[in-house]
């Protein structure tokens, strides 16, 4: 690799790393089961030969090549690879994988900050002065990660948040990108729009109409004319097309939020079943904030209709509570406004802005 450009020394002092685990829930099943090494596998609900309901979780590389990817609905996987190993998801053999993998980046870190599961930030320490350095402290965690949890991930480096995300599905899996503050444009403006975090389907389709497709055009094309189409997030996007990017990289303690979503056996509208279905999830979630000691501040429904479109609203509280009609009554308040419309194929609920409980105040900021 060549010498740094002394001009980026500034730029280089916000070195991150972006370390994206390959296929999470496929990798760690082939592990526990080597016999499926080159085999596509898929990971989500039963197919139940073609007639099964939900999504695909997530699928290894082999079962890609299919056409087969995450958020899929499981009987069109079954339909595209029919010879595929389908596997139920284990979420207490991936928690505990993903336990040990951040465990280890913690150790690699002077600032990290893991954003799911199979995923995480990382700002090395001061040993790493270069992207020279930065290339073989990625190797570095490539290897520990390989040897200590048998799965493989992919590394992304940047100057800031955005390039190293971007960079890490670069080359996957099994990937090492680097992208040096003066290669930035080199590396975005090629790519198409949703290559960019945040550019969903509906936005990419909305740029297309535009004439905007690739990175270079969105990076230039007038601001106005963005935030006019937009709003705030306009002048954000040409931002991010630029490969600007000022978020730091911080740490996010402890849980944040408890969910749980059922798909039905059939859709449905009918109002006993769904009100019925979201009872059992919400005691399911108040489950965990008792285990836990937690109490929460925010509601959250999630429903999916029969054409897959979803929806979530949330309701904030005035107080700290953990009871369990509030979940159910607030839940239900915000199912309202759905009801009577189409058929519903998956509803959920979920508690965010935790807090632990403090047993001395239970009287007060529970609801009676």
């Amino acid at each position: 690799m060549p010498t740094p450009n002394p001009k980026t020394n500034i730029s280089e002092k916000r070195i991150t790393f972006h370390v994206d685990m390959d296929s999470f829930y496929a990798s760690v099943e082939v592990r526990e089961r080597p016999e499926l090494k080159g085999l596509p596998v898929v990971v989500g609900s039963d197919p139940k030969g073609g007639s099964g309901r939900g999504v695909v979780s997530t699928c290894s590389y082999e079962a890609r090549k299919y056409g087969i990817h995450s958020a899929m609905p499981i009987s069109q996987a079954y339909r595209l690879c029919p010879g595929a190993v389908f596997l139920p998801v284990n979420m207490k053999l991936y928690a505990g994988v993903s336990a040990g993998v951040m465990e280890l980046l913690r150790g690699f870190s002077e600032k990290f900050q893991q954003v799911s599961v199979d995923e995480a930030y990382i700002i090395p320490g001061p040993e790493v002065r270069n992207f020279e350095e930065a290339a073989l402290y990625a190797l570095r965690i490539k290897d520990e990660v390989q040897r200590q949890q048998g799965i493989t991930c992919s590394v992304g480096i940047g100057p800031n948040k955005l390039i190293s995300k971007v960079a890490s599905g670069f080359q996957k899996p099994d990937g090492l990108t680097v992208v040096r503050p003066e290669d930035v444009r080199d590396f975005l403006f090629p790519l198409p729009v949703f290559k960019i975090p945040g550019i969903g389907e509906k936005t990419t389709e909305t740029l297309k109409g535009m004439g905007i497709s690739r990175v270079e055009e969105l990076a230039n094309c007038d601001v106005q004319l963005l935030s006019e189409k937009f709003g705030k997030m306009g002048l954000r996007m040409k931002q991010l097309a630029n490969g600007l990017d000022f978020e730091e990289v911080i740490e996010k303690e402890g849980v944040k939020s408890i969910s749980r979503h059922g798909t039905f056996a059939e859709d449905t509208n009918d109002p006993v079943k769904i009100s019925g279905s979201l009872d059992i999830l919400a005691e399911s979630v108040h489950g965990s904030l008792l285990k836990h000691h937690f109490l929460f501040k925010t509601v959250t429904l999630i429903v999916r209709f029969e054409d897959f479109s979803t929806y979530t609203r949330s309701r904030t509280l005035s107080i700290w509570t953990s009871d369990i009609f509030v979940i159910k009554r607030t839940a239900i308040q915000l199912l309202s406004e759905f009801m009577g419309r189409r058929k519903f194929r998956l509803v959920g609920v979920g508690v965010t802005k935790l807090r632990e409980r403090d047993e001395r105040q239970t009287l007060i900021t529970d609801f009676p």
